[in-house]
């Protein structure tokens, strides 16, 4: 069930953002009065499909290999490689024949869709949801091995990154790699210290998941009913158990575990006392308390408010995209191996059906989808925006044959591309 759930999230994702997409083409193409041949969701292999119909002059249809979509605008030279066209005279209802502004437009309509869909759909979470995160301000942490094997230590506060101060606790990795950060400024207990980052690690930190956990402190919000219910009160803050020193769940845990089905004595703060306790420990390594967790940041809006949100949002989320795509250009980062397919982004979805997630997945995609498009790459709208440009600044347009060849190229990128992402998924399934 859970696959299937999974499954059905990708497939409704990737249709909303190929259709809105492939209709920011059509749509301009039609204002212009450029003749779109074929719009497909998915693509048509071999001229089967399973579903078709047609609207004016126009080709809708459903494709049976589900790896994107198209829109076939009429006189450009695009990956379907149909030449045809080029051995006749140009027509004033083809793509070519129109003047290189609208042509931009034409090109550039798909990205544009992609963005404003992100735009629409973060509005409308901030609109229902708000925002919610947890603060930096007074967290510590919870490192992982690589973590711990760069320096940080658990309990630790992150002061700064080469002086940009986190406001976001759950960005903290992503800052990291992002930033380049070559200094980390920490509290440790009373000590403030500066941690030096070797970025031999930046690499590893791109594909360790959770580097920064939230050390959680040992402090009571309430019990649970149980034999424990009356030994522990709200606001204590238990230092010890059995003999041994903890400050946070992280390190309770193992000392719980290892007196399964047994009691113990806890040392615990409660007010100016110090008191010893005796705690039963389950069968599971738990004690039924209920934590004290840090604060989460909450942002409201109405529904005028959740505009300038979901702009500030979208602008936030491209900036954060563009320097991550910046850190594949840096080979030594090993940005490369985290790359991945429609694989890897099935795992990103819940596997229970989840409005605030799904949505908050849709908008990154659109916006992931729209900046790669805009790569001056051959095959992709950057690469048509590019020549075209070219052609406005110096007023000569490039030849059929030089898109041809530059097509043809750019198709060969975006193979080795997704030959690098399934590799990538593979790998990661294997290990």
């Amino acid at each position: 069930m859970v696959a299937l759930i999974k499954t059905l999230q990708v497939i409704l994702a990737l249709s909303l953002l190929i259709i809105a997409h492939e209709f920011g083409h059509f749509m301009w193409a039609r204002i212009f009065g450029i003749r779109v041949e074929k719009f497909y969701l998915f693509f048509d292999a071999g001229g089967k499909a399973l579903a078709r119909w047609h609207w004016g002059e126009t080709e809708f249809g459903i494709g049976w290999i589900p790896f994107g979509g198209y829109c076939k605008i009429a006189g450009m030279v695009d990956e379907s490689m149909d030449l045809e066209h080029l051995k006749k005279a140009p027509q004033p209802w083809e793509f070519r024949s129109k003047p290189a502004w609208k042509r931009l437009f034409v090109m550039a309509g798909g990205v544009l869709n992609n963005f404003i869909l992100a735009i629409l759909i973060y509005c409308l979470i901030a609109g229902i949801w708000g925002e919610a995160y947890i603060s930096n301000r007074d967290a510590r942490i919870a490192p992982n091995e690589l973590a711990q094997e760069m320096g940080f230590r658990l309990g630790d506060h992150i002061i700064s990154f080469d002086g940009y101060e986190p406001e976001n606790f759950g960005m903290l990795q992503a800052d990291l790699a992002r930033r380049n950060v070559s200094s980390a400024r920490l509290l440790r207990g009373t000590d403030t210290l500066d941690l030096y980052i070797d970025h031999a690690y930046m690499g590893d930190v791109l594909n360790s998941a959770g580097m920064f956990d939230l050390a959680v402190p040992f402090t009571v919000d309430s019990m649970m009913v149980g034999a424990n219910a009356e030994a522990l009160a709200h606001g204590d803050r238990v230092i010890a158990l059995a003999g041994r020193p903890v400050s946070y769940l992280q390190d309770a845990r193992p000392v719980m575990a290892e007196f399964r089905n047994s009691t113990v004595d806890a040392t615990v703060i409660r007010g100016a006392d110090t008191l010893a306790v005796p705690l039963q420990i389950d069968s599971l390594g738990m004690i039924g308390v209920y934590l004290m967790m840090p604060d989460i940041e909450r942002r409201q809006y109405t529904a005028l408010e959740s505009i300038p949100a979901g702009l500030r949002l979208t602008g936030e989320t491209i900036s954060g995209y563009v320097k991550d795509l910046g850190l594949l250009f840096r080979p030594s980062s090993g940005a490369y191996k985290s790359v991945g397919s429609f694989i890897a982004i099935g795992q990103v979805f819940p596997s229970a059906w989840d409005w605030y997630r799904f949505l908050s997945i849709l908008a990154l995609l659109s916006i992931m989808l729209g900046v790669m498009n805009l790569l001056p790459i051959p095959a992709l709208d950057g690469g048509h925006i590019l020549f075209t440009l070219y052609e406005m600044i110096t007023g000569r347009k490039p030849s059929d044959r030089f898109l041809v060849v530059t097509q043809m190229i750019g198709m060969v990128l975006l193979l080795a591309l997704m030959v690098l992402a399934f590799g990538n998924d593979i790998g990661r399934l294997i290990h």
